[in-house]
């Protein structure tokens, strides 16, 4: 404490001392010269002013690039939004194709599915038919070989002979089989795998046997009323 009295003193008499010298020099008519700045001082008020005006530009440069970041990061963010969405509408436009392509092929499958049963069904009435009147199916098949009129005659006799015109028809004797009797009767199956229960394969393996071996129903059944077979 004592010694912090003695140097406000000491710092009172400079102040006082100063004062006096002012007074009297001032008194004395000369103007006091004012105090060379010093040097030291200079350079540390310039180092002072240099430094705020760096943190002020540092401040303002970092504020920009603030900014900047901020934009950078906005457009990054605008870019990914919207290559996301591109992406999502890309992959539900695949999706569609996808879908409409199976539902395409779907479409197709029964529209294959529904042909095939309409043909069956087709088939299978004109089978009907057949079973149920042969004759007509032999008379229709031979008209279109030239068969009609007197031709037609000699195979009704022959195979009403032979089998009645049943397709069932089995002799007990041999193998043979059917309208025309073939022996053994699965030599009806080079004209088409339901030799056994069509009609229609049965005579249109009989005409062709007769056009190649007797050349017309009416030869065939000559030699059938000779030998009694043909």
């Amino acid at each position: 404490m004592r010694g912090a009295t003695s140097s406000r003193r000491s710092r009172t008499s400079l102040l006082v001392g100063t004062a006096v010298l002012v007074v009297v020099g001032t008194a004395a008519g000369s103007a006091p010269r004012p105090a060379e700045p010093d040097a030291g001082v200079v350079a540390l008020r310039a180092a002072l002013d240099v430094t705020a005006t760096d943190a002020v530009v540092g401040q303002a440069a970092g504020d920009l690039a603030d900014e900047e970041y901020l934009r950078q990061m906005e457009v990054a963010s605008r870019s990914a939004a919207r290559t996301e969405a591109e992406e999502l509408r890309r992959r539900a436009a695949q999706e569609a194709a996808r879908v409409a392509e199976e539902q395409r092929l779907a479409d197709e499958e029964a529209a294959r599915v529904a042909e095939e049963q309409r043909l069956a069904a087709e088939r299978a009435a004109v089978v009907a038919a057949a079973v149920a009147d042969p004759r007509s199916v032999g008379r229709a098949l031979a008209a279109e070989r030239g068969w009609g009129g007197e031709q037609f005659g000699c195979l009704d006799r022959l195979w009403t002979k032979e089998s009645g015109w049943k397709h069932t028809a089995d002799n007990p004797t041999s193998s043979a089989y059917g309208i025309p009797q073939a022996l053994p009767g699965k030599k009806m199956a080079s004209e088409g795998a339901d030799w056994e229960s069509n009609p229609i394969t049965q005579i249109r393996w009989g005409l062709g046997y007769i056009d190649d071996v007797y050349g017309t129903p009416c030869s065939a059944w000559g030699h059938s009323q000779r030998v009694d077979w043909y």
